[in-house]
């Protein structure tokens, strides 16, 4: 790891001790909590691709920039796109903020770094970049829906690549094998009535969720493979924030009301709990690598 990004680290890990508060506070503790968690997940993808200067990256549901920032930091050019405008502002702010304390210019940083908040459709005419590489880290097999939303945003990204671009698909592993996934069934037993009436509520990872996309937004399968990340966490209050932080509790907190989802997620870990108070989870994600049309 390089050491700006061991700069960043420590920050992140310093900045999760005090809660967030006020205006972006959930997506301030994505970014200062959460969003690290899935860092294997990045580096192992980027090792992989081959992830360089010659790279040109485009990032579905970006978040708050973590994943451009390792991919900048080994000379590519990224642009980034997310809904949400909170998280657009902290990407921007981490990545175009890094070029002067790493030594850089600030106008070639504004250069390689491009950030977008709505969709992929918001890139085109605006940005005339021939991507080479489209990433959407954000894990499928959470949110019933999830899958139908990346297949749209696929196909809007989709010509903005070159012929034969590769595509990063990321999701959960084996529910088996994810310690995660019986504290998220929390959400999916409080949002049960809502889920009635049409909400999104948590379920399971299938075991064809990133490929069923794939065949989706009409790409081919060239390979796939699997990354060991656990979730660790200061201590619970770190832990019951940056699981809020995801937005995989919405609907909980819809169907109920924020105090019972807080109160049920931290029973919930309390098994996770280390002699010495941190919380520590074992999870395994999957990522395929598929090629554009």
């Amino acid at each position: 790891m390089t050491p700006t990004l061991v700069r960043h680290h420590r920050h992140h890990a310093n900045a999760a001790t005090a809660p967030a508060t006020g205006a972006g506070a959930r997506a301030r503790d994505w970014a200062e909590i959460q969003e690290r968690m899935l860092v294997p997940l990045y580096e192992a993808a980027y090792e992989r691709l081959e992830v360089g200067s010659s790279t040109r990256l485009l990032g579905l549901g970006c978040g708050s920039g973590l994943a451009l920032l390792i991919a900048a930091s080994r000379g590519a050019r990224v642009t980034g796109v997310d809904a949400d405008p909170e998280r657009v502002a902290l990407a921007r702010e981490r990545l175009l903020a890094d070029a002067p304390r790493a030594g850089g210019d600030p106008e070639e940083a504004r250069e390689a770094v491009r950030l977008y908040e709505g969709d992929s459709a918001r890139v085109c005419g605006d940005d005339a970049r021939a991507y080479n590489l489209v990433t959407a880290f954000e894990p499928l097999g959470c949110a019933a829906g999830d899958s139908e939303g990346l297949a749209a945003a696929l196909e809007s990204a989709i010509p903005l690549a070159e012929r034969g671009s590769e595509v990063l698909l990321a999701g959960w592993g084996p529910p088996e094998r994810c310690a995660t996934s019986a504290v998220l069934r929390v959400a999916s037993r409080l949002t049960e009535t809502l889920r009635s009436g049409g909400g999104r509520g948590w379920r399971p990872a299938l075991r064809d969720d990133l490929e069923d996309v794939a065949s989706r937004a009409g790409l081919k399968p060239d390979g796939s493979g699997r990354v060991a990340c656990p979730f660790g966490y200061a201590d619970m209050d770190s832990a019951v924030r940056g699981l809020l932080s995801t937005g995989l509790f919405d609907a909980a907190v819809r169907a109920t009301d924020p105090g019972q989802v807080e109160k049920e997620l931290t029973e919930a870990l309390h098994p996770h709990v280390r002699r010495d108070g941190t919380v520590w989870m074992s999870n395994v994600f999957r990522y395929l690598i598929a090629r554009t049309p």
